[in-house]
Parts: structure tokens; sequence; C-alpha cells
């Protein structure tokens, strides 16, 4: 195949699975022929890449060429453009400075559960219930009598109520 007639291609690095190999993806817009919507269209190459130079994210130029194995038909023109891309992975930031973060936040979380176990104990002090007297009677009479005491306190307290509200006047 003449030079001239090889198509060139360019196209972003998503995966360098083996030595010397790279895949490239390109990606475009087409509209549909019936329906007139947009598609995006995705064509994947098998890039020779002699000597290993495309990382993840390059912006490369390929161009076809004779079948180089079964599924590369494309080799490296040049990288057009280096994405950087951080050589750790975020788990490993975390177990570096891990004993540096972690302090803070534990005295925080105490911070925060000692304050919970307060508002907690404030609330159950104000929701104490003061329960009424618990008398044991055993004849009639008696319960009679401890239903006119029952009867008599409630009655005192809005009486006195009333000579507040008179005294006010």
């Amino acid at each position: 195949m003449a030079r001239i007639m090889r198509k060139v291609r360019t196209g972003a690095v998503v995966r360098t699975p083996q030595d010397k190999t790279a895949i490239v993806e390109m990606v475009w817009k087409q509209r549909h022929r019936l329906y007139r919507k947009q598609m995006r269209r995705v064509a994947r190459f098998y890039v020779h890449d002699p000597e290993s130079q495309c990382r993840l994210g390059d912006t490369v130029r390929i161009e076809e060429t004779r079948p180089i194995s079964k599924n590369k038909h494309w080799r490296l023109l040049e990288i057009v453009d280096r994405k950087q891309i951080a050589d750790v992975r975020p788990i490993d930031l975390e177990t570096d400075i891990a004993p540096e973060m972690t302090q803070p936040r534990i005295l925080a979380a105490e911070a925060r559960a000692e304050a919970a176990e307060a508002a907690a104990v404030v609330v159950a002090e104000a929701v104490v219930v003061e329960e009424e007297p618990v008398v044991e009677v055993e004849t009639v009479e008696e319960v009679e009598e401890v239903e006119e005491v029952v009867e008599e306190e409630p009655a005192a307290d809005e009486a006195d109520s009333e000579d507040e509200q008179e005294d006010k006047e």
C-alpha cells in the first residue's frame, strides 16, 4: 500500500495491555439517517508501539500499516499530547498519611460521642415523670379515704391559683 493512501487517525490511549501494544480509541458523533439524533460512535484500534512509550490517556496519531498480528493493523506515528496521571493510587496516599489524619478524626469522634451522651443525660433528666405514691389499701373504707385525698389536692391547687389571681388584681 502506498504511503500516500494510508489512513491517519488521532485518538486517545485507553489501554496498554501487552508489551509493544496499545489500544487507541477514536470517538466521533454521527447523525442517525432516519431519526436525526446524534449518535456516539467509537472505534478501537490495536496499535504497534515498538518502544512502549504510550501511557494511559495520551493523545496519539496512528497510521494504517500491513497486518502485524491478528488484530494489529496500525502503528504509532507520534504522541501528540501527554496526559498527567498520578503514579500512586489513592489508597497508597491514605496509608502514607493515615497516622496524621486519623488522630484528629479519633479525637473529633470521641468529642461527638461525649456530647451525645451529655445530651442524652439532659433529656433523660427532663423526661423523668413524677410518679404518684403507691398506697396499699386493704379495705373499701381506706380506698374511699385515699380517693378523697387525691381529689382534694388538685382542688387545693386550683384554690391557691384563684387566690393568687385575685391578689394580683
